[in-house]
């Protein structure tokens, strides 16, 4: 991996999200060697990979290379895939060659879980990364042009018919966006086509959408939707998908062409750390509050791929961007103070909120008992959400993006840059 060999601590960090990225900004100038390991050569904000696949932003407004965030002379990057593992000896195994940690930090994330469904697995659209997004934007616009010279009225209303699965922030602010397209593009693009013919159906498998929000902001969502023409089904579970036939636990039944599965995350382990660290339903491994995983010294894990348990947090922390980025923090510090021989710092999750939007003027916002919808959720929304991208130049393409599609009501973003295949269904789980 042409690494230089040095006498410095080297600290292994796999994965470049949230966690990975802040665990090794903080580690800069620390007197240890970096070493950052990811399969893409840039950090994806997936907050907003919701308006990639809807065509609002082009992709490289939400991704940032990870060598232009590590600029320092003891950080390096290296694009590869981890194989194993092997904690005994403490070195990693890659498709380019072998490494050694004297520290080693798993912060890999998680992918889209499909409860075991194959079937589904095989013919949905996950959204967990810039890839699978442009897969989503470019299947969504073929189908458009599809529709628009089909002459058949049942072939035309699947294509038409987008269905989402996952009542979640994800699954709610994609349906808001697609309506949003509904109402603002289809009639100025293809006006051969009734909007009357699209539809948009989300289904959730709990009682309410936002389940991890108070039910005063899951009915005001809701609400959103259904000003949107957005069709809301609650208590739904999804028991097979073939490409066209969606069928359900209840009697519900459709037909689409496009199914977005955003219904949950599991971990994304790697081979060699024993099974027994690993809670097995949700793929994490388990940490204790330093975040090392159990059973190790020297190995941690951090954000989506760790769960630590906790009295406020018995089945460990959301998988989210904020507590990746606090454990990335509190990591950052334990591992110098633990190289030097120094007590630890136990990891304390500062709740900040939970926010997401449903389309323009219209969010929902809960920050401790403080809670809002409408225009200034809305608003708290788009701050928060802008400054926290990476990099400059993303905040300023990214703000003049908003404005632009705000005043024109349009998403800029509509080409198909790489037309999505059937036979592309095996490739789009990996990316």
């Amino acid at each position: 991996m042409n690494i230089p060999n040095t006498k410095q601590p080297r600290i292994v960090i796999i994965g470049g999200g949230f966690a990975g990225i802040t665990l090794a900004k903080k580690l800069k100038g620390k007197s240890v060697q970096t070493v950052i390991i990811d399969k893409h050569n840039y950090h994806t904000f997936q907050p907003l990979l919701y308006q990639v696949s809807s065509a609002g932003l082009e992709p490289d407004s939400i991704a940032y290379p990870i060598r232009k965030i590590m600029k320092d002379k003891d950080v390096y990057f290296r694009m590869a895939e981890v194989k194993e593992i092997n904690p005994e000896k403490n070195y990693i195994q890659t498709n380019i060659g072998s490494l050694q940690y004297d520290y080693l930090v798993l912060a890999c994330g998680a992918k889209t879980n499909f409860f075991g469904n194959e079937q589904v697995k095989k013919n949905s659209m996950p959204m967990k990364t810039v890839p699978q997004a442009l897969n989503i934007r470019s299947l969504m616009l073929q189908n458009f042009e599809a529709a628009a010279i089909t002459q058949s009225l049942e072939d035309r209303k699947a294509l038409l018919n987008f269905v989402i699965v996952g009542g979640g922030p994800t699954g709610v602010e994609l349906a808001g966006a697609i309506a949003e397209f509904k109402r603002h593009v289809l009639p100025k693009d293809y006006h051969d086509l009734s909007t009357d013919d699209m539809r948009i159906n989300l289904l959730e498998g709990e009682k309410r959408l936002l389940n991890g929000f108070n039910e005063k902001s899951s009915k005001k969502a809701e609400e959103f939707l259904n000003e949107l023409g957005v069709t809301v089904y609650t208590n739904t579970f999804v028991k097979s998908y073939d490409g066209l036939k969606i069928e359900t636990n209840s009697d519900l039944e459709m037909e689409s062409k496009t199914m977005i599965w955003a219904a949950g995350v599991i971990g994304n382990p790697i081979k060699g750390i024993p099974a027994d660290s690993l809670v097995d339903k949700v793929q994490r491994y388990k940490v204790d509050r330093y975040s090392r995983i159990k059973g190790y010294d020297n190995i941690f894990a951090i954000g989506d791929i760790a769960l630590m348990e906790t009295e406020e947090f018995p089945h460990g922390h959301p998988q989210v961007a904020q507590p990746a980025i606090q454990q990335g923090k509190t990591l950052a510090k334990n591992l110098i103070r633990l190289i030097n021989g120094e007590e630890l710092e136990k990891f304390e999750y500062k709740d900040k909120g939970s926010m997401a939007t449903v389309c323009r003027n219209k969010a929902i916002v809960e920050m401790g008992k403080y809670t809002s919808a409408g225009f200034f959720a809305w608003f708290v929304w788009m701050f928060v959400h802008l400054f926290a991208l990476v990099g400059f130049r993303n905040r300023i393409v990214v703000f003049f993006n908003w404005t632009y599609n705000y005043i024109n009501f349009d998403k800029a973003a509509r080409l198909i840059i790489r037309p999505f295949k059937a036979s592309q269904k095996e490739k789009r789980i990996a990316e």
